[in-house]
């Protein structure tokens, strides 16, 4: 759902995963992909309480595997995905809040193994509809650098 007022972003930007330790990531912003896509090097299944809970880790800075962080959420679905290049894979899908500068949110995001690709998380439309415009000539419009997130 849009609000009244939009924000402007580019096609990069850095995000603060509030769930997760509060960990910055850079993230390309791609409106061609329906949801958001998280990099996990590794992602477990397991039960709590009754409920379907996954475990996963996360290297969240770009070209760095020896910064990681490991999290838990509930599963919230799984979906076969498509990406960019054609191949189909199923993918787990959770539920949690993000922040873009002083905006909080909840988005969907599908955990998946990134480690090739050149950013560690994409933002999809479904989160763009929060309120955001997409400057596609621009990067880091809410702050920061490529190898710094905004202060």
């Amino acid at each position: 759902m849009a609000t009244t007022e939009q924000q402007l972003i580019g096609w990069r930007e850095w995000i603060t995963l509030t769930s997760f330790d509060a960990t910055r990531i850079k993230v390309k912003v791609d409106t061609g992909a329906k949801t958001s896509a998280l990099h996990t090097y590794y992602v477990t299944p397991f039960e709590r309480n009754g409920e379907a809970w996954v475990r996963f880790g996360l290297h969240p800075l770009q070209g760095c595997t020896t910064s990681s962080i490991e999290c838990e959420a509930p599963i919230k679905d799984r979906r076969q995905v498509t990406d960019s290049g054609g191949h189909r894979e199923w993918r787990f899908v959770i539920e949690t809040t993000v922040q873009l500068k002083d905006r909080q949110f909840p988005i969907e995001i599908t955990l998946t193994d990134r480690e090739n690709m050149r950013f560690r998380m994409l933002l999809g439309r479904s989160a763009l509809r929060q309120g955001y415009v997409v400057d596609s000539a621009k990067s880091f419009v809410l702050g920061g650098s490529k190898s710094e997130p905004p202060v």
